[in-house]
């Protein structure tokens, strides 16, 4: 792990504000596994949160309308990761008329068995929000029985704070979000990780956890802390054994987001339609911290976080070390976004890739103790089985290697092109 340039100075302070967009563009892939089929027309009427696309693959999350309106086309648009997606098309009317919504008192939330909760979750559509996008429902009904519980709010991604704010607006929600969680994983021990660079939050959570339900650990803010494998490893003294998942040495991450969400589903009786997204970059006049409708262009919250202080030379969704570029400010926010980060043309630097030199810094800085230059190396010269044998899949593309790399190699990209290409064999 590397300490590294943060900048989330230019929105740490910045108070969760509301953006409600005139059109949404809502995928029907923002979770990992299988596509949603949409069950709604072209000239239907939706209302807010109304499921308008689902399936009954196990691994897959139905989607919801994020405003109420028509449904004005059902087409291919630019997705942030997978290219060109069937997307659904809906003009706000501005009216968020909702249908009816039953909310759950402290003591009528205790009814409810896990499998009424994991239930309530599903149909809600709620996925790892911090950017993994793993359905919640299957996560929380584990193949092995689990003992802890831990609670990501490290966000050690630079210019990030979405769940920083969230921590700090939130806090009751999602302790209540933690409690949820650990019932229907029937575990005692809980876990709340945050860096160290973020003292309020810790304080915040100090405050609320009078009766000790949870124990806070309060980690270095080292890059990348954030990733559950080493929040496993620093906190429990656990490791993951290679090709397998946390479950199996009796653990279950899930981000501070996902746990508010969680809340909001159960209590509150809300699918997930929308999450805070940190809108950041140097030529933006005014960043913010948005709640952020699912399917909300890209280019309305650029617009709206300006003026351009120069043009854009790169946009990223996500954090710069592990977000990806956009070829188009079209593309619209999914259930995954944590970040739109808009970088000017002369904070752009370009550098030509070089041969491997062999000094070893990837793998010195690598948290997974991986050799990437291998990895690399392999996947350049198609040789997916050694890449395989090199322990490919344990690799988080975190992309430390590549930020420590003197010779500037492109050392993630050629892994995720290598794990893509196995992932189909």
């Amino acid at each position: 792990m590397v300490k590294i340039e943060i900048d989330k100075k230019l929105t740490k302070d910045k108070p969760i504000e509301k953006f409600i967009p005139a059109l949404v563009f809502i995928p029907l892939i923002q979770h990992a596994g299988k596509p949603v089929k949409p069950l709604v027309k072209v000239g239907d009427y939706v209302s807010l949160g109304q499921k308008i696309a689902d399936t009954d693959a196990v691994i897959s999350s139905p989607v919801h309308a994020s405003v109420s309106g028509m449904v004005e086309s059902i087409r291919n648009y630019p997705h942030p990761s997978l290219g060109i997606l069937e997307t659904i098309v809906i003009k706000n009317d501005g009216e968020d008329k909702t249908e009816h919504k039953k909310i759950l008192t402290e003591e009528e939330a205790s009814k409810l068995n896990s499998k009424d909760l994991r239930m309530k979750i599903r149909e809600a559509g709620i996925v790892g929000l911090g950017g993994a996008g793993f359905p919640a429902h299957v996560k929380l009904d584990p193949p092995k029985p689990v003992d802890t519980l831990i609670v990501n709010g490290a966000e050690c991604e630079p210019y990030l704070t979405a769940d920083f704010r969230l921590m700090l607006e939130k806090t009751k929600e999602i302790v209540k979000g933690m409690k949820l969680v650990a019932k229907i994983l029937g575990v005692k021990k809980i876990y709340l990780a945050i860096e160290d660079n973020k003292p309020q939050a810790i304080r915040a959570f100090e405050k609320e956890n009078r009766n000790s339900e949870f124990e806070i650990r309060v980690l270095k803010s080292h890059y990348p802390q954030g990733a559950e494998k080493q929040l496993i490893k620093n906190i429990l003294k656990r490791e993951v054994p290679s090709g397998k998942l946390p479950f199996d040495v009796g653990v279950i991450v899930h981000n501070v987001s996902t746990l508010f969400a969680i809340y909001e589903a159960v209590y509150l009786d809300k699918p997930l339609y929308e999450r805070v997204v940190t809108v950041s970059g140097d030529c933006l006049d005014n960043p913010r911290n948005l709640l952020v409708r699912l399917g909300t262009p890209v280019k309305d919250l650029i617009a709206y976080c300006g003026p351009l202080k120069e043009k854009i030379g790169k946009i990223i969704l996500g954090g710069p070390m592990m977000g990806m570029a956009q070829y188009t400010d079209e593309v619209s926010v999914i259930k995954t976004t944590t970040g739109v980060i808009v970088f000017g043309r002369s904070k752009i630097q370009s550098f030509e890739e070089s041969f491997c030199i062999r000094c070893g810094r990837c793998v010195e800085h690598c948290p997974m103790g991986l050799m990437p230059a291998i990895l690399s190396l392999a996947s350049q010269s198609h040789n997916w089985e050694l890449a395989k044998e090199y322990g490919i899949f344990d690799c988080i593309e975190c992309g430390l290697c590549g930020y420590v790399c003197p010779a500037r190699r492109n050392m993630v990209q050629y892994i995720k092109q290598a794990k893509a290409i196995l992932s189909k064999k």
